[in-house]
């Protein structure tokens, strides 16, 4: 697009005409001798991108003087549905926002209704030590996209499979106990929906044995890679200041050399009780931030370890039968669903069961009035929940605070000044998941 004081002209690119629209921007400059700019729509670069997140950039020849995001293309309505739903049916939704982290999205939302019901303190440990393990392996499965789409579009397309790969191994553990690969609706407030299947520990802990070589395998395809080095080392600059001012969190802010981790911070299911060190780079750029994610999945490997260790026998859903799901879910021919030693309580033995099971089932449990804040430490930064109860039983407000919709205010400040290929470096290094964001 080319301005001057008195006119405007509009040129319109379709892929194969570029040539003719520089010279045609170079003919419109000689004639009014106005500065003249060319902005435009990049993209879609990064595969959690198509059509979804836009990318305005203003240029000179290849510099970016001005990088602006569009978003609001992926919107799901999922906060406002909320308000709809009982604080259990909630689950199914939230775990659709950031697709690619649903565990934390689900642990996120139910410690705000169980810091609401007032009963953060009789969440069984069991129940605790399941959410970490499923969270940490997560955190794994996540970083491993960051890294593989990260290399796919910087030209390196072994890492996508590489880490793909590694990838699917979770995904079928995770399928394995919750029944889904992704989506799960698994964590529930008081507790989760059932527990671990029979056979499952040596199978995650077979798991934990092959992904350090999985790991190691991109590793050692990228961190000594010349080609690598010089696509992201010095590329999509931040430092603490900027991510400071613009409220950066998670990889992006520990490559300033913060150690800011919620799960040291301000720890939650037992967090504190788990021996691991929070990954810090003090570089700034797109190569930390890469670094730093590959150290932490294998953190990550050690507190699965550890809580391992720390599973013993319990129960699974709070005691409360008032709030705990009426449900003893067993795997079936067609997959979870209820026992029938549950169904032939209810239906023929205890009218206390039965009744318990159609209140909660239809109506839902009743949460306290009052607001609370609760946030945690998502792979890609500090995941909140602002929740709101008017003392029924559905929520008056739910809003997450989603790292990926802050962290993208930082493209500006990445890209600005650099190339244009340089941008597509600094958003993978942000590592955004549009569904997070459009919430």
């Amino acid at each position: 697009m080319s301005e001057s004081t008195s006119t405007e002209s509009t040129f319109t690119v379709s892929g194969t005409d570029w040539a003719d629209i520089v010279s045609a921007v170079a003919d419109r400059a000689a004639e009014t001798s106005a500065d003249e700019r060319i902005v435009v729509n990049m993209g879609p670069q990064h595969p959690s991108t198509h059509g979804v997140l836009r990318l305005i950039l203003e240029i000179e020849g290849e510099t970016v003087t001005e990088a602006r995001c569009g978003i609001g293309f992926l919107h799901t309505g999922i906060e406002k549905n909320l308000e709809f739903r009982t604080w259990t049916q909630g689950v199914a939704f939230v775990t659709r926002m950031d697709y690619l982290s649903p565990m934390f999205n689900e642990v996120a939302y139910c410690l705000a209704v169980e810091k609401l019901l007032g009963v953060t303190d009789d969440i069984p440990p069991r129940a605790s030590v399941i959410r970490v393990i499923l969270m940490e392996l997560n955190r794994i499965a996540s970083h491993l996209v960051a890294l593989a789409t990260g290399g796919m579009e910087l030209g390196a397309v072994t890492p996508m499979f590489l880490g793909f790969g590694a990838r699917e191994k979770i995904l079928d553990v995770f399928e394995e106990i919750s029944g889904l690969r992704m989506n799960h609706a698994f964590v529930r407030p008081g507790g989760v929906a059932a527990d671990l299947p029979e056979g499952i520990v040596p199978r995650i802990a077979t798991l934990l044995d092959e992904l350090p070589e999985d790991i190691g395998d991109v590793e050692a395809l990228l961190s000594e890679n010349y080609i690598w080095k010089a696509r992201t080392k010095g590329v999509g600059y931040l430092d603490l200041t900027g991510a400071m001012a613009l409220g950066v969190t998670g990889p992006v802010l520990r490559s300033t050399g913060l150690p800011y981790d919620l799960r040291k911070s301000a720890p939650y299911c037992g967090y504190e009780d788990y021996d691991f060190d929070v990954v810090t780079d003090t570089a700034c750029d797109s190569y930390a931030r890469y670094a730093i994610r590959i150290e932490e999945m294998k953190q990550s490997i050690a507190i699965v370890r550890q809580a391992l260790d720390k599973l013993e026998p319990g129960p699974v859903m709070i005691a409360d039968r008032k709030l705990a799901w009426p449900a003893d879910l067993a795997v079936g021919p067609d997959g979870y669903g209820n026992s029938p030693e549950h169904i032939a309580e209810i239906m023929g033995m205890s009218m206390e069961s039965l009744i318990h099971h159609f209140k909660l089932v239809t109506e839902g449990m009743r949460v306290p009035a009052g607001q609370c804040y609760v946030c945690i430490e998502s792979p890609r930064g500090e995941l909140g929940v602002h929740m709101v109860s008017d003392g029924g039983t559905r929520p008056y407000r739910v809003h997450f605070r989603d790292p990926s919709f802050t962290n993208l205010q930082a493209v500006a400040a990445m890209c600005e000044g650099g190339l244009i290929a340089d941008v597509i470096t600094s958003v993978a290094s942000i590592d955004p998941v549009m569904g997070g964001v459009d919430r």
